[in-house]
């Protein structure tokens, strides 16, 4: 950091501490981005159930949740009968280590093991369905089933399954985001590796509606896939209006300009919205020659403005073969807050107004959505928290983004840097027998409006519970 006393103009004859800290380049943990693991891959053999229950890859920078894909079938083998176990096991095994997990419960499966991806007990109730061969449509003779997605025996029965998820997981703050997976093939809105039937975009709305019904606190995601089979763009332009965020499956499926095709799309989300993005399975993109270096991947992180990006194969594996990639879409992945300036008086008097300037900018693709404010903490010798000044007007929500290292400072300073720039805060410190005189370390935070921090940044000397030094201040008789 680097340290420069100057003469306050604001506070006439008060000497300031300016201090200007460099960006760490170190992974940040935050609510609402980062990287994920794919722990079930829709069937229970693959990818991150593979490790040892213990084996969390603590060596992997910046990873926030880890997603949990699983037929239906699995979790409600008989009506009524139902084996959260198989969920809530893998998803203690990461919220334990400090991460969140997102959901997705799938309808219609290709893996050999997983014939029916809803329960064959749907079938047997009357639902109506087809068989299928994955990558060759209807066959049937085909070994894996594929429901009529507006078949009304199927919706009931997946409206009461939805009921019991929503139970357990609705507004659980471990829960990221849950998707709307119930329709189409691996739950990605298209039967284009299964059946191959149309479905209109009524019948993804009707889906949408399910889900909204039941889940009505924790955020839902829709599927890019969702317009595909000449749906169009009226079924994503739904799911944002019921405030669906968006999901893409398919990055780097293909190569070159086909790496992905609906980043277009993505303005309508990201601004209000954490967007995710799944990279085809990394073994397969690679044997085909799509993946190369990955940068199309880091490309498309910057195009969609994502807040989430999946691991989509083996951990430790694609760690090892995507290290500076990784490292690259962590400087940039969701919001990164970085603190340019801050200003504080070299000393003040007990009890008296003190002034705190700050630049901030947002390094990352995506707003802050979670929002948070300011706050300087004093603490003594022994660490204890003397005085919390929280700045409640400034909410890191507000802050643009932009290229890498160009968006937007927004500061609160002596002197009008843009027309986002705000004077210095003023505070008062409170009485002489709560602060008494003495020399205190000075820290920078940014959580709530109380004072707690929640956000990590990318700073030096952080005390454990994501405050930064930024210096001390003498407060005198």
């Amino acid at each position: 950091m680097c340290l420069l006393l100057l003469a306050a103009s604001a506070l006439p004859g008060a000497e300031r501490v300016v201090v200007r800290p460099q960006d760490t380049g170190a992974a940040l943990i935050n609510p609402g981005m980062g990287w994920m693991f794919q722990h079930y891959d829709n069937d229970i053999r693959r990818y991150s159930v593979d490790l040892d229950p213990s084996d969390g890859v603590e060596e992997f920078p910046g990873v926030s949740s880890v997603y949990i894909r699983l037929a239906w079938s699995y979790i409600e083998p008989e009506e009524g009968k139902f084996n959260w176990p198989i969920v809530d096991t893998a998803a203690q095994r990461w919220l334990t280590k400090g991460k969140t997990v997102a959901f997705r419960f799938s309808c219609a499966e290709s893996h050999r093991d997983q014939p029916y991806a809803t329960p064959e007990w749907v079938r047997k109730a009357g639902a109506k369905g087809y068989h299928f061969i994955p990558g060759k449509g209807l066959a049937p003779d085909g070994p894996w089933w594929e429901p009529d997605y507006d078949d009304p025996v199927f919706l009931d029965k997946l409206d009461r399954f939805l009921a019991a998820a929503a139970a357990r997981y609705d507004g659980n703050p471990e829960v990221a985001f849950i998707d709307v997976g119930s329709f189409g093939v691996w739950g990605e809105g298209h039967t284009g590796s299964s059946t191959r039937l149309p479905y209109s975009a009524a019948t993804v709305r009707r889906h949408i509606d399910l889900y909204k019904k039941h889940f009505k606190r924790t955020l839902l995601a829709a599927n890019d896939d969702f317009s595909n089979q000449g749906r169009g763009l009226e079924t994503l332009t739904y799911a944002r209006q019921q405030g669906l965020t968006l999901r893409d499956d398919s990055i780097l499926v293909q190569g070159g300009a086909q790496a992905y095709h609906h980043a277009w799309v993505a303005p309508m989300f990201w601004p209000e919205l954490p967007v995710v993005l799944e990279c085809e399975h990394f073994g397969g993109s690679r044997d085909r020659g799509h993946w190369q270096d990955g940068n199309l991947y880091r490309k498309a992180v910057e195009e969609y403005h994502a807040s989430y990006a999946t691991v989509h194969w083996y951990p430790r594996e694609f760690l090892k073969a995507n290290r500076e990639l990784i490292d690259r879409i962590n400087r940039r992945l969701g919001y990164r807050l970085q603190l340019l300036e801050a200003s504080v008086p070299a000393q003040v008097k007990a009890e008296a107004e003190f002034g705190i300037g700050y630049a901030w900018r947002n390094a990352g693709v995506a707003p802050c959505l979670p929002g948070g404010h300011p706050a300087i903490t004093l603490k003594d010798a022994k660490g204890a928290i003397i005085g919390v000044f929280v700045d409640e007007d400034f909410d890191m929500r507000s802050l643009p983004v932009g290229p890498p290292d160009a968006a937007p400072v927004v500061s609160r300073g002596e002197k009008p840097i843009n027309q986002a720039s705000r004077p210095l805060i003023s505070y008062r410190l409170p009485p002489a027998h709560i602060v008494k005189p003495g020399v205190y370390d000075v820290y920078i935070s940014v959580g709530t409006r109380t004072g707690t921090p929640q956000i990590a940044l990318p700073l030096a000397s952080e005390d454990g519970h994501r405050r930064y030094k930024l210096g001390t201040i003498a407060i005198t008789p």
